[in-house]
């Protein structure tokens, strides 16, 4: 066996080719997805690419990071200039009102909504400026209980308009120590009109869940005297007739008789009559001292529907 010998002095005259590659090294089994360390060059995964949603400049910076001074002082002036503002104006809309607010827009209402609109009767208007309306509404509804419009009070019922409150309490021509019955409870915001008149008011409501929070709701407020009953208001209740005068505050496309029947002689019943589903006509039906009846057709007015039976 022949070995040769490198002179040192001949070791300066080696030159690198920097075109030449140097020969990967032969794989072990178990070097898959390894970078070997005796090979720095090979690398078995390519660079990863850019991340996703990131935009980099020629210099491989993000351009994120140039943000303009401008912009940046915007985003300061929003958050600690505007905000506050807007967190200011928006917390008296979801403080609690003062018993002044509501009694101020109680006497607008009873002003704007009703007497200028025809509602004439000197103790209708009365009842309608002291009933607490926004008692009868939902919480996040009370900022807006004494516009005249319908609202939501759950279960997929609504509290009525107040001039549609105050158009059937006038037509209904309700005197003190006159028997009342109301179809049709809600919320007991009418109930409680119509015991500011008389003492004797009874109230029938078909929703059970609604029978019980209107009946809480009326004994807090001061209007124990107020006899309400789950049940089917299309029958009436017959037990307290007959009455001088019935409000029915549902729609139904026909008077049903039951009411009829237990209205006194001289009796008045007020209901809305025609689609279900559409616009009805607020009817009076009068019964003479002979038990004749007539109808006459007051106001274009949209309710929801009846129920017959329970739901």
């Amino acid at each position: 066996m022949q070995s040769s010998t490198i002179d040192p002095a001949e070791v300066d005259a080696v030159q690198i080719d920097p075109q030449k590659k140097a020969s990967p090294l032969p794989r072990r089994e178990g070097d898959r997805g390894r970078v070997s360390s005796r090979n720095p060059i090979h690398h078995p995964h390519p660079a990863p690419p850019p991340s996703r949603g990131r935009v980099h400049n020629s210099s491989g910076y993000r351009l994120a990071d140039e943000i303009p001074v401008l912009t940046r002082d915007l985003f300061r002036f929003l958050r600690f200039a505007v905000l506050p503002v807007f967190l200011c104006l928006l917390t008296p809309a979801l403080a609690p009102a003062s018993d002044d607010f509501y009694a101020k827009a109680r006497a607008r209402m009873v002003e704007q909504d009703l007497r200028k609109r025809g509602i004439a009767d000197a103790r209708v208007l009365d009842v309608m400026g002291r009933v607490p309306r926004h008692a009868f509404v939902l919480p996040s509804d009370r900022f807006r209980a004494y516009g005249d419009h319908p609202l939501p009070i759950g279960e997929g019922q609504t509290i009525s308009q107040p001039y549609v409150v105050a158009f059937m309490t006038q037509a209904a021509r309700i005197k003190p120590g006159e028997r009342v019955l109301e179809v049709g409870t809600g919320s007991g915001y009418q109930a409680a009109v119509l015991a500011e008149i008389t003492d004797h008011v009874y109230t029938i409501e078909i929703r059970q869940g609604l029978a019980r929070g209107s009946a809480d709701r009326l004994k807090t407020l001061g209007y124990a005297r107020v006899n309400v009953r789950h049940g089917n208001g299309y029958h009436g209740w017959p037990e307290h007739a007959p009455y001088d005068a019935i409000l029915v505050t549902a729609a139904a496309n026909h008077i049903p008789p039951p009411l009829i029947q237990q209205l006194k002689p001289g009796g008045r019943l007020v209901i809305p009559v025609g689609s279900t589903t559409y616009h009805q006509t607020l009817t009076l039906l009068t019964k003479d001292a002979a038990g004749k009846v007539s109808v006459d057709h007051l106001l274009d007015v949209r309710f929801v529907p009846l129920i017959y039976k329970s739901p």
